[in-house]
């Protein structure tokens, strides 16, 4: 979230830099809403004026004996308006602010290239060559399937389209990819492991930019149950729309399954003043993630690039606002360091104001090469958010003064579980259809140097 002062102070500058990602701000709308604001507090602070002054013109009035009800009927009315201003009109003009600026996303970082879209992306540096068949190349799904270890017709007859099944030496070189990526960023790279919720409520979502933007992105979860203490507590009784009659089950407002581990390991923070001593804080998580993928129909049906469940390790770090981008910089080579350590050859972009995402002041997003797509393909985006998701946490530090400041966040993924197998099957293919091992996970697949079919 935008600190409003920044709005109240240069709105047309604001206005302009988030033009430059293809965001129109309506700055009527903030000024509409700025000026109830302003004259419903000014309204307030003059009947809180009036209404002492009066108070004070009682005492004086019953000390000389004189009838003050016309006075005190004043005083009532003034009070019956003021009651009104501060509960009901002044909380409904903030509400609608409060909307108003969860809606705007992040301003681009000055160094942000300007663009419109991926095509305007800049390329910052490729690493690893591009390998060289003498064979026709198959994508990872004739792979996988060859192998007898990647099954959808299953998947989909469980579950839907866009779930895929894992089994035999491709189920453990998913697990051998996350267990290998904990490891390094743990061991090399000092992160602490966290293992966190995978469903989480509304108020975690909306810390982290993912509501009330994303909803349709979203999967939602409902508890059933009857419970009347529970409707004391916040939950609401499911209503049969057709009929309009109650059905006796109780729901939970908003629970969602997380789009990513970003979700819950950046509001472990949400509320809370970190000591400075303790700056920074670097967090990794290994989860399976759930999204919809709203609007993507017809990208990528094929295969395991785009799905409605797959596994990330994500990296999240807690930092001093003076030191996010020099931090960015370090997370972003924590995540390469994977992909040299397995041999994937990849490329950095730095993405442009147009294809950023929402929360995000600066991302890079690291392409891994697929060779059967001959081209590269994102399997890592590494953003520094700066204070905007802080704000919306209120995730703070006291600083070297003793008081309360916005941290910065950042995360990455270090790496995408799933598309980094993708990216093992098709790199390290073989004309026999199998598939070689890379050295360093050699150890978490008990010594297995090659795929073979089941």
């Amino acid at each position: 979230m935008l600190d409003i002062q920044t709005l109240r102070n240069d709105l047309a500058g604001v206005a302009a830099r988030l033009a430059a990602r293809g965001y129109t701000l309506d700055t009527a709308k903030f000024e509409q809403l700025e000026a109830e604001r302003k004259t419903i507090q000014t309204r307030t602070q003059e009947l809180q004026a009036r209404r002492n002054a009066a108070s004070k013109q009682i005492g004086q009035a019953k000390a000389k004996g004189e009838d003050v009800t016309a006075i005190m009927a004043e005083v009532s009315s003034l009070g019956d308006e003021l009651k009104l201003l501060e509960s009901d009109t002044l909380p409904k003009v903030l509400q609608a602010l409060d909307a108003f600026l969860a809606e705007i996303p992040n301003v681009p970082h000055a160094n942000v290239p300007v663009g419109k879209s991926e095509a305007d992306n800049v390329e910052v540096r490729k690493v690893g060559d591009v390998p060289k068949f003498a064979f026709e190349v198959k994508d990872h799904v004739s792979i996988g399937e060859g192998l007898g270890g990647l099954d959808f017709d299953t998947a989909a007859k469980i579950s839907a389209a866009r779930f895929s099944l894992l089994k035999g030496p491709l189920a453990r070189l998913h697990r051998a990819l996350a267990q290998f990526m904990l490891d390094t960023h743990t061991e090399k790279h000092g992160y602490t492991e966290t293992y966190v919720p995978y469903i989480v409520n509304a108020e975690s979502m909306r810390g982290t930019g993912q509501l009330p933007k994303f909803e349709r992105d979203l999967f939602q979860v409902s508890f059933g149950g009857v419970d009347s203490k529970a409707i004391e507590q916040g939950y609401e009784v499911k209503t049969d729309l057709s009929t309009g009659e109650q059905t006796g089950k109780v729901f939970e407002r908003l629970w969602f399954l997380i789009p990513t581990a970003e979700v819950p390991v950046t509001n472990m923070v949400r509320d809370e003043i970190v000591p400075l001593e303790k700056l920074p804080l670097k967090f990794v998580a290994h989860t399976p993630c759930f999204r919809s993928e709203a609007g993507s129909y017809g990208r990528d049906t094929r295969g395991m690039i785009r799905q409605h469940q797959f596994d990330k390790v994500e990296l999240v770090q807690i930092v001093h606002p003076e030191k996010s981008y020099e931090m960015l910089e370090e997370l972003l080579g924590h995540a390469e360091t994977i992909l040299k350590l397995l041999g994937l050859p990849y490329r950095v972009v730095k993405l442009c104001t147009g294809d950023m995402g929402f929360s995000s002041a600066t991302t890079y997003d690291i392409e891994v090469w697929l060779p059967a797509q001959n081209t590269y393909r994102e399997i890592s985006s590494c953003s520094n958010f700066e204070a905007f998701q802080a704000r919306r946490m209120q995730a703070r530090f006291r600083n070297a003064a003793g008081k309360p400041e916005l941290v910065h966040t950042l995360n990455g993924s270090g790496l995408a579980v799933g598309r980094t197998l993708v990216a093992i099957l098709e790199n390290y293919q073989q004309a026999d259809g199998s598939v070689l091992v890379p050295e360093v996970l050699r150890p978490y697949m008990g010594g297995l140097t090659s795929i073979n079919a089941i």
